[in-house]
């Protein structure tokens, strides 16, 4: 649970029915409170959309050239070192 001294008041305004499923999934017991549904449904959401970011991120990076030098570039300068690392490797 998110530590009282570090919460910050907020108002918004949502749909009457939202408010009424928020309300009824508390009065179920399946949130302690409206306020930790909302934390928990906030959270979640900018965790997916980070996430969703990321991975478009990661396909541009997969589609530039230079960056794809980059990591062949990278990969070639540490080839000997990885190489040694590896046969200090037990075969078990």
């Amino acid at each position: 649970m998110a530590d009282a001294a570090v919460l910050e008041k907020v108002t918004f305004s949502l749909p009457r029915d939202l408010v009424r499923r928020l309300r009824e999934a508390v009065a179920d017991g399946l949130f302690a409170s409206q306020n930790a549904l909302v934390r928990e449904a906030v959270a979640r959401e900018l965790d997916r959309i980070r996430e969703e970011r990321l991975r478009a991120e990661f396909a541009e990076a997969a589609r530039d050239p230079m960056f794809l030098q980059d990591i062949r570039d990278t990969d070639d300068a540490f080839a000997s070192a990885d190489a040694e690392t590896a046969r200090m490797i037990p075969d078990d």
